[in-house]
């Protein structure tokens, strides 16, 4: 959830930094249905702060998904690892997409975690990212 004391200014700033698309599934707000959410990287109930740095864009599901979570669990290795940071790291270091564009794969320990923990591949997901391959709006160029 976003909090009230995040400013006009830093919101738009966010946005802008974000691409305007979310930073784990890089769903574009043109395309999502809901407006895409400010989210906390470290949430506040971790130890967060409201502060720029520490904001990002992401879609409800998500956002949702990834509630108070900071780490995950490689499934290939089993190790715990932090989730991945769209601020600080580059999504095509630890994602890429499937042959068909619809699945988010995660090539890192970090990645695959975070595919897990914030259920990137979900059931609505893939149905979604199959007509946007389809219209030829996906996988999205960054």
């Amino acid at each position: 959830m976003t909090s009230r004391k995040i400013s006009d200014a830093v919101r738009t700033r966010v946005r802008a930094a974000a691409g305007e698309r979310c930073g784990y599934c890089l769903t574009p707000q043109r395309d999502a249905m809901q407006v895409l959410e400010i989210e906390h990287l470290i949430p506040k109930a971790g130890g967060g702060t409201d502060d720029e740095g520490n904001l990002w864009l992401a879609c409800r599901l998500c956002n949702n998904a990834k509630g108070t979570q900071m780490h995950g669990h490689d499934p290939t290795t089993g190790r715990r690892v932090r989730l991945f940071n769209p601020r600080k790291q580059a999504w095509h270091r630890h994602f890429f997409w499937s042959e068909d564009g619809t699945q988010v794969t995660g090539r890192t320990a970090c990645g695959r975690a975070t595919v897990v923990a914030l259920n990137l591949n979900n059931e609505i997901a893939l149905v979604v990212r199959r007509n946007w391959v389809t219209a030829g709006w996906h996988p999205p160029m960054i």
